[in-house]
């Protein structure tokens, strides 16, 4: 049986969600993390010490929404008479995207109202109304989470192939170009030294930023190492 909770220890805080992470084999946007101690080194960090401990779960949402089941083998659809004038409506089985999250975000305790922009790439969903940048957490991390969850519900079906993308307080522009500007200093520091920079664990979306930054550079390239919510991104010479 799949494990729902797990409590796990580490000297730290932050070592008791990496076991979590590599225990559920999720990234940590993905779980929910409790904090049951955060320990403590003890007197000259011997006698009195204390472990960190942390209560672990993988994030869901109780949407009760109707969809069909995603394992529910699809039922051969009858043939629709040709039509001698007029529209014939097919039938979609999308959820919509903006009325979706509207319903997740207020079934939260957050009734905040959502617009939605096509793009051309990409669907993006901006979460709009006073204090709502509290969704997007530390690094982006409940943000991330939440459009994880509106991609798997409204792309499960495959007939939408744009990938959707959460925002609000225009965080992931601000984002972006922190990014940016972080990894062209990196560039320089690699090119002045000759040695490799890794930068910090990041999402996908964070990691491809990164990439597009050095793409069109022929003294420098970038590899992704690592699994899971610890991947990152190092920045290397390229070798002649």
């Amino acid at each position: 049986m799949e494990k729902k909770t797990i409590e796990v220890e580490g000297k730290t805080i932050d070592e008791a969600i990496e076991k979590a992470c590599n225990e559920f084999n999720l990234p940590r946007e993905r779980l929910k993390i409790e904090i049951l101690s955060e320990g403590s080194s003890g007197f000259l960090g011997l006698v009195g010490a204390k472990r960190a401990k942390i209560r672990a779960a993988i994030l869901t949402f109780d949407l009760n929404v109707e969809e069909p089941k995603e394992e529910e083998p699809a039922k051969p659809r009858e043939e629709t008479p040709k039509s001698t004038g007029g529209d014939v409506r097919t039938e979609q089985a999308a959820v919509p995207a903006a009325p979706f999250l509207e319903g997740l975000l207020g079934r939260m305790g957050f009734p905040f109202p959502v617009k939605q922009e096509e793009k051309e790439d990409h669907i993006l969903l901006n979460i709009e109304g006073d204090g709502s940048g509290i969704l997007i957490g530390k690094g982006g991390q409940t943000l991330d989470a939440l459009q994880y969850v509106v991609n798997k519900a409204v792309l499960k079906d495959g007939k939408e192939k744009k990938r959707i993308v959460l925002d609000t307080e225009n965080y992931r522009k601000r984002r972006e170009e922190s990014l940016i500007e972080l990894a062209e200093k990196l560039g320089e520091k690699v090119k002045r030294t000759k040695r490799p920079a890794t930068m910090n664990p990041m999402n996908a979306h964070d990691r491809r930023i990164v990439h597009m930054v050095f793409q069109n550079d022929r003294q420098l390239t970038t590899k992704s190492r690592g699994e899971g919510a610890f991947r990152k991104i190092v920045i290397m010479p390229v070798r002649k």
